[in-house]
């Protein structure tokens, strides 16, 4: 581990293309926004020798916020991969934005890595989203280990944040979390703070010191071992209660000192495995340093106790028609199996695509198979094509290094892949595959836009279907009810963000409009109606007379048209124009200008003339006779009505059902599930949740989370039907 290696002069540096899966690994960073997740990556890249003593890339570019927009929004809003070389060891890092609009990019990275850096600030603890995605990968049995920031903090107290981080992610063995190393406080500044200047390794009662700008080993004093041990004696028992080796524990409660050697290897394969969770402190270099504190210790941990790429099981592989298909676990010589799980668009190449191969090896210029996972439902369409593989190269800030080939277990950048989206799978040409999609949240949240100009209409849809290839928790709508163009976000920061790459990238400016919600009329009551349509005025006359009855029927039954004419009074081949018009009269609605549903429409009679008779006459008469019939009866407004379900900590079960009937919602029943959460089940009015993506988060502290489906319409409360009928009547 970190106080195992010593580091080795020229050994670290600028990440190549690997040759081989065991001299790779893949990390997430995970943490909360403003953890110091980019600043953690960029001290690890300092120490690795890949940046400049300034935290630049040595060719020019910076090493994350390579967008301008998270310039501009001073935050990471999507997945960035920083590769480094140390000691031989290819390390991806992958840097996942922390808010939780950009959750999309969280998983996009979760499926990329192996292992999984849990970043947390000594000054804001652990968030309630932060341990959901730890019990995430706990499901998987990621491995992960924690990493304590902000140490610099004037309250920051790292054993404190140690008893926090057992307490939160430990649930199962609290003594599977605990500390590699302590910090060393320097001398105490007139505010009482003691900055932190260095590390003592408890396994090897090393002290590492950082002052200087430069790690140096020494011994420690008489006056720190008793405290050493202490900590010591208890992350030992906690390595060999993990143990695969169970005699281990009896030698060494018997009094038998286990050897240094035992106890990294048995600490590296209890990491590997997801068993063990250790805790560790970073901070970035001062002005003018090479290293980071803690960064040296950080960069062991990854290369000898995180697993190699063989360790990671293949997602599920199945062919084009669904097939299982047996693929082994990162052979670079086996059939090519790899996952775009990140597209974006570059000004002077193109689109960009970042992919992780699984099996096989990709090289440049080859034609590959590029399968869609059918998210025709969030406006991408099916997609199964052969397509040339582009330049291939490593990412690091602005600047692409070129590479050879991607083997099995790496990542890589993939130029001018046209058709790729984010989640499609990559494969040989005679050998199509299809990989098993990542779960993606559902976006929630509206938002309605329509073109700023003409020339921005012109634009519009070709920026629309760029954005969600890019982004698949993005969700595009063309609402045939509402006549709106609706891209479905996951909050406001994904919202501004979509709108700010439609105007920068793609050039289209656009509006924000209020969202329509999709209302339909019915008839409370039976109704008659007479429609007549008489015109004798020069020219051809028009003669259509015809007389019908409405009655409501169950919600979901449409339109029902029944012909009980008898005696000729309709001709009958002007009984389908009556039909005709009636049911586009109902599209066009009778009361507010909602679509007319729920109701049998039955002709009763009516007349015709020999020579002005038309089909056009009787379709006129048909929509009129079912005006008149909406004029004298109670039409009720119909709302959708969706269910809905909340699945909220156990502390905000009450706050969110009192805010669910507060939206005029039913709580249908509550239901106890793992992990001191509950699922709640209600019916509530569409209305009533157009912003419940960003109010559940805020009322939960971003601990809740929901899904909605649309259940049927239902009337709507006549005061609130009153105001949307007064509207209507204003707009038209």
């Amino acid at each position: 581990m970190g106080d195992k290696v010593k580091e080795h002069p020229g050994a670290a540096g600028r990440a190549r293309a690997a040759d081989h899966p065991a001299s790779v690994r893949n990390v997430v960073l995970v943490g909360h926004s403003g953890s110091g997740k980019t600043t953690l990556v960029e001290a690890l890249a300092l120490t690795a020798g890949a940046v400049n003593r300034a935290g630049r890339v040595e060719d020019g570019g910076t090493v994350s916020d390579y967008d301008d927009i998270e310039h501009r929004q001073q935050r990471s809003v999507q997945l960035s991969l920083v590769p480094v070389d140390w000691n031989g060891i290819k390390i991806n890092i992958l840097d996942t934005p922390g808010y939780a609009d950009f959750v999309g990019e969280l998983r996009a990275g979760l499926r990329a890595a192996d292992a999984a850096l849990f970043v947390v600030s000594a000054s804001d603890g652990v968030d309630g989203s932060t341990r959901m995605v730890w019990e995430e990968c706990a499901a998987v049995g990621m491995p992960r280990a924690i990493v304590v920031t902000h140490l610099e903090a004037a309250r920051a107290d790292f054993q404190e944040m140690t008893r926090v981080c057992a307490e939160a992610f430990g649930a199962d063995d609290p003594d599977a979390v605990l500390p590699l190393y302590l910090p060393l406080h320097g001398p105490q500044g007139p505010d009482g703070h003691a900055p932190v200047t260095g590390l003592v390794g408890l396994l090897t009662r090393k002290l590492f010191d950082y002052s200087t700008g430069e790690r140096k080993e020494s011994e420690p004093g008489p006056d720190q071992l008793p405290d050493i041990e202490e900590a010591r004696n208890r992350l030992i028992e906690g390595i060999i209660s993990e143990s695969e080796d169970e005699t281990l524990m009896d030698r060494y409660l018997g009094g038998e000192q286990i050897d240094l050697k035992t106890l990294i290897e048995d600490l590296e394969r209890a990491v590997a495995r997801g068993a063990f969770f250790p805790v560790l402190a970073a901070a970035p270099a001062a002005d003018g340093a090479r290293q980071g504190l803690g960064t040296v210790e950080l960069l062991e941990l990854v290369t000898g106790g995180f697993p190699t790429p063989f360790e990671h099981p293949t997602p599920g592989v199945t062919t084009i028609d669904g097939t299982p298909r047996d693929i082994k676990p990162c052979d670079t010589g086996g059939p090519l199996v790899a996952e775009v799980v990140k597209t974006a668009s570059d000004p002077y190449v193109g689109r960009v695509s970042l992919v992780r191969v699984f099996s096989g090896t990709l090289r440049p210029d080859e034609t590959v198979h590029v399968s869609g996972h059918g998210l025709a439902d969030r406006g991408h369409e099916d997609h199964d094509v052969d397509e040339k593989i582009g330049a291939l190269s490593t990412p690091f800030g602005k600047q692409q290094r070129p590479v050879t080939h991607v083997i099995a277990g790496d990542l890589a950048c993939v130029a001018k892949l046209g058709r790729a989206e984010t989640g499609d799978t990559l494969s040989g040409k005679d050998d199509p595959l299809l990989m098993e999609p990542w779960e993606m949240p559902d976006p929630l949240l509206p938002l309605a836009i329509e073109a700023h100009s003409k020339a921005d209409e012109d634009k519009l849809s070709q920026g629309l279907a760029r954005l969600v290839a890019e982004d698949p928790t993005m969700r595009l709508e063309q609402n045939q009810d509402t006549h709106q163009v609706v891209l479905w976000c996951l909050g406001e920061a994904h919202a501004d963000v979509a709108l700010e790459r439609l105007r920068s990238r793609y050039g289209v400016q656009v509006d924000v409009v209020p969202h329509k919600v999709s209302l339909r009329e019915t008839f409370a009551e039976k109704s008659a109606g007479r429609g007549r349509h008489v015109k004798q005025s020069g020219g051809h006359g028009q003669f259509a007379i015809c007389e019908i009855e409405v009655e409501p029927l169950p919600g979901g039954s449409g339109i029902e048209f029944v012909d009980k004419v008898v005696g000729g009074a309709v001709p009958r081949q002007f009984i389908p124009s009556v039909e005709k018009g009636i049911r586009a009269q109902a599209v066009r609605g009778v009361a507010a200008g909602y679509q007319l549903v729920d109701v049998r429409v039955t002709l009763l009679d009516g007349k015709a003339h020999s020579v002005d008779s038309s089909d056009a006459a009787f379709q006129t008469a048909g929509a009129l006779a079912l005006r008149e019939a909406a004029a004298d009866a109670k039409i009720h407004l119909l709302e959708p009505v969706a269910e809905v379900s909340v699945l909220v900590g156990d502390d905000y079960v009450g706050a969110v059902m009192s805010d669910l009937s507060g939206r005029r919602g039913r709580v249908l029943g509550t239901e106890q599930t793992s992990g001191g959460r509950t699922l709640v089940r209600a019916e509530v009015p569409e209305f009533e949740i157009g912003r419940y993506a960003v109010d559940l988060r805020s009322l939960s502290h971003g601990t809740a989370r929901f899904s909605r489906s649309y259940a049927r319409h239902e009337p709507m409360p006549p005061q609130i039907a009153e105001k949307i009928r007064e509207q209507a009547k204003e707009a038209s």
